[in-house]
């Protein structure tokens, strides 16, 4: 029987992604991503829960981490778990376990537009303003120029 291991995410970075060069010159980033849902407890009151997830990006990826992404930054992970061991100092055997990142989408811009580099990402449009446009021309479908913004919903989810 075949076997599925497939995890999606939608979150915001807790901190900077860390890159490291690995020999031969191949990338990893390393970054924790915050993912949080709110319900109602048994007394009727609002609740937020936090989960942090450990992210891990090769190679290309991880050049596009270094250089785009930031702290406070909304992104959708696709990937993996992956479960390590190790032992400690002590000798006792723990367990971490981390997303492997194969697919990552920039949702938006930091909080504040704050970073190292003054907010500037290079031209990239955040998620939130994409021009929907059909092929080489400039068009999009039927002539008109669409942009899906935070206050309009898209007319057809791709789930």
């Amino acid at each position: 029987m075949a076997s599925i291991n497939k995890v999606i995410l939608i979150g915001n970075l807790g901190k900077d992604p860390e890159v490291r060069h690995l020999e031969g010159g191949v990338a990893v980033a390393r970054f924790p991503l915050a993912t949080s849902e709110t319900f109602k407890d048994k007394n009727g009151d609002r609740q937020e829960r936090t989960e942090w997830h450990n992210i891990v990006v090769w190679r290309g990826l991880a050049e596009v981490a270094e250089k785009y992404v930031r702290k406070g930054q909304s992104v959708y992970i696709e990937g993996r778990i992956r479960t390590n061991s190790y032992q400690d100092k002590d000798g006792i055997q723990r367990y971490s376990t981390e997303i492997v990142a194969d697919n990552m989408t920039m949702l938006g811009r930091p909080e504040g537009g704050n970073s190292q580099n003054g907010g500037n990402y290079g031209n990239e449009p955040s998620a939130a303003s994409v021009n929907t446009t059909n092929g080489n021309t400039g068009q999009s479908k039927g002539g008109n120029t669409r942009s899906a913004t935070y206050e309009e919903e898209p007319d057809d989810l791709p789930f």
